[in-house]
């Protein structure tokens, strides 16, 4: 410890209390039962302080040094303490960050940490269980029945019932995504408590505490969720680009193709427990826990917006800047585009430069290839969408039953349906099919015309003027998005 730290201090939570003295640690567990887990016997509690110890030797084995009993005069065991090395308040994470310190490469290091900690870590059809979309929505179900009593009293109960809509919405059409973060082993019995308090930055390396031993199936998790954890809790610090570095740096130390989407739902969740535990202090009288409550439950409304799944449609005559915006919106939304002209060329066995200039209607563009490329876009993008992908899909959307398909295929993936229709005028459009450069588009002035006179309604479209900058077209299409 250093000279500046008191040698004997006590930190109370909502479970428990921590008492230092010297160089060591004291944790003892309070008899309490908090509905998610049950202290109220000695031996529970006994139960618990080895299982503490057990599971936090996994990425601090020197700072667990194990159990010491608590005895009365007569020498009776009156309770148990979880014996620990003292580690040096001012190392602390979310101290280091409050104090605006440079911990980017401390970042850096817990991240392979986690990922070397999760790649060792159990795994297991009995964890594969708790990592389903079933049991994930479960897990989201027990803590709004747990924070429902604080609707209005803490927490805003509009924001709650939003929050519990999202949530169920991205879950409702996301079992592909979680089945298949189940079949490549994501799902480990992880920490399932990450937070910047309970880690230390030392000059050898992070100690990472505390946990979650009460529950092993809380702590049977995705990989990301858990990391997740930390993600928000910096975010709420006041340093959401750390936790977008440490998500980041761990995907690349662990090759996790997770979508954007999911990133963001975890944090969501890890959020909403946070909001969970400060509504259950507020009732044990915790001081300031009511707007601490609120704050989680804002972080989580947030990342529940950001994690919406979306299918886009941009669509448009010929030379309206349809896969301009298009592959701008994509890079904007972290999403998937696909294109018709590349789709129909693939599928006829060409490279998307290829030529297949053909009159209007006839050659790889009369009706049957053109239904077969509709399809197979829709058929693609329902995959992606299922995955937690949003989705772009640039095609000129010219014929309305391809519409109805596509708004279909979003409601099938509960995913959100925009569709948005490219508009510049006839002479510019014909401008820039004159001078560009030869690619995936065939189209020429006279097949744009051609499609101008068959065009359906497309009453449900929003119009994006697509003439001027393109950026001025990526804001207006934004605004129709979010």
């Amino acid at each position: 410890m250093s000279l500046t730290e008191h040698w004997a201090t006590a930190q109370e939570t909502h479970i428990g209390a921590v008492y230092f003295a010297g160089n060591h640690a004291y944790k003892l567990k309070k008899p309490v039962d908090a509905g998610f887990l049950d202290f109220t016997t000695r031996q529970e509690r006994e139960s618990a302080c080895h299982r503490e110890v057990e599971l936090n030797r996994r990425l601090a084995p020197d700072v667990y040094l194990g159990v010491a009993d608590v005895t009365g005069p007569d020498g009776t065991v009156c309770d148990h303490l979880v014996v620990m090395r003292r580690m040096p308040a001012d190392r602390r994470l979310s101290t280091l960050v409050r104090g605006g310190e440079q911990v980017t490469e401390h970042v850096h290091r817990l991240a392979r940490l986690l990922a070397v900690f999760h790649g060792k870590a159990a795994r297991g059809t009995e964890i594969d269980a708790d990592g389903t979309v079933t049991a994930l929505r479960d897990r989201w179900l027990a803590s709004f029945d747990q924070v429902r009593r604080f609707h209005g009293a803490v927490l805003d109960t509009a924001q709650a019932a939003e929050i519990e809509r999202l949530v169920l919405a991205f879950l409702d059409g996301r079992a592909a995504l979680f089945d298949a973060r189940v079949e490549a082993g994501r799902i480990v019995d992880g920490h399932g408590d990450l937070l910047a308090d309970d880690i230390f930055c030392l000059d050898d390396g992070p100690r990472v505490l505390d946990c979650l031993e009460f529950d092993d199936r809380l702590r049977h998790l995705d990989g990301l969720d858990d990391v997740a954890f930390l993600a928000m809790d910096l975010e709420r610090l006041g340093a959401p680009d750390l936790g977008r570095l440490l998500l980041d740096r761990y995907a690349e130390f662990t090759g996790d193709p997770a979508p954007a989407a999911l990133r963001h739902h975890y944090i969501a969740y890890r959020a909403f427990v946070r909001a969970k535990v400060a509504c259950l202090r507020s009732e044990q009288g915790g001081a300031d826990t009511a707007p601490l409550a609120r704050e989680y439950a804002a972080i989580a409304l947030e990342h529940l917006k950001r994690a919406d799944v979306r299918l886009v449609l941009v669509g448009g005559l010929p030379a309206t800047g349809k896969t301009t915006l298009a592959g701008a919106l994509a890079d904007r939304l972290g999403a998937t585009v696909i294109s018709s002209d590349r789709v129909r060329k693939e599928l006829a066995g060409l490279t998307p430069d290829d030529s297949a200039a053909a009159p209007y209607g006839q050659g790889l563009y009369d009706d049957e290839h053109t239904t077969r490329t509709y399809t197979e876009l829709l058929r693609r993008a329902e995959r992606l969408l299922s995955l937690g992908e949003t989705v772009v899909l640039d095609a000129s959307w010219n014929d309305a039953g391809h519409r109805h398909a596509a708004a279909a295929t979003a409601v099938r993936t509960n995913s959100g349906f925009v569709p948005l229709q490219c508009w510049a005028p006839r002479t510019t459009a014909d401008v820039r099919l004159r001078t560009r450069e030869p690619g995936p588009s065939d189209a020429t002035p006279d097949v744009a015309a051609r499609m101008a006179e068959h065009l359906d309604p497309w009453p449900g479209a929003h119009t994006v003027l697509t003439a001027g900058r393109p950026a001025d077209s990526v804001t207006q299409a934004l605004a129709y998005v979010d």
